[in-house]
């Protein structure tokens, strides 16, 4: 998951940019709302928190310019400032959630999970597809109920392939949600993780579930589907597993 978080107070942006990564999340920080909105026109973010004091603009108008731009990324909203009013403010405004500061870490990661998942149009924190299964909130993959031990990026590919299931995705959507722009390698390393991830998941029992969709990038599939379609010889095609 890639997060937006718009916070000037350089200390607080460390505590939770450092919270969040040891949950998997790429995290990349503005620390105004100029900036934010420049970044969230240029990168497809999974979920923003914004602070609501900025050094340029409140919060609640760089959520307004963010619908207004028809981003529709989740936002959470971060204040100290805990009245109804306020609450009531942020999310009339296009928020999704609120939080009042200070909070533990752990229920801002609850939050965002819960957020970004249901924005994916998923309800539970499971997400089960045929014999595989895809525990968002404890980051674990399992094959017919036995755990399938993933790397960390071949965690984030899975799961980016999940929750935007019938989507073709490219190296270039990959990297961004690996790597945040920072320090990318070339694009053929996706090809290696992907590989590295098809034979574990086919070693699991889950086969045909990654398909590569020739000059454009991979999509995540049924594994029946998958069959069925390489029977009719659309394999050799649009769709295969090379």
């Amino acid at each position: 998951m890639r997060i937006l978080l718009v916070e000037d107070d350089r200390s607080a942006a460390r505590g939770i940019t450092f919270q969040l990564q040891q949950h998997r999340m790429v995290v990349d920080v503005a620390d105004c709302g100029a900036e934010a909105l420049e970044l969230a026109r240029l990168y497809d973010y999974d979920a923003v928190v914004v602070d609501l004091m900025l050094p340029d603009m409140e919060g609640y108008d760089v959520v307004t310019k963010l619908r207004a731009s028809r981003i529709e990324a989740p936002v959470l909203m971060l204040s100290a400032v805990a009245r109804t009013q306020a609450k009531v403010r942020g999310l009339s405004v296009g928020a999704d959630d609120y939080l009042a500061k200070p909070f533990e870490p752990e229920e801002l990661v609850a939050r965002l999970q819960a957020m970004i998942r249901r924005s994916k149009g998923f309800s539970q924190p499971r997400i089960q597809m045929g014999p595989l299964s895809l525990d968002l909130g404890a980051k674990e993959v399992a094959v017919q109920g036995r755990t399938v031990h993933l790397t960390g990026k071949e965690y984030a590919i899975l799961e980016l392939l999940l929750m935007r299931r019938g989507t073709v995705l490219s190296k270039e959507n990959f990297l961004d949600h690996l790597y945040g722009g920072m320090d990318e390698p070339d694009s053929k390393i996706i090809d290696v993780f992907v590989c590295k991830l098809r034979k574990k998941l086919q070693t699991a029992g889950a086969n045909n579930v990654i398909g590569t969709v020739w000059g454009r990038g991979y999509i995540i599939r049924d594994a029946a589907a998958g069959s069925a379609a390489a029977r009719a010889g659309l394999g050799e095609s649009r769709l295969a597993t090379a």
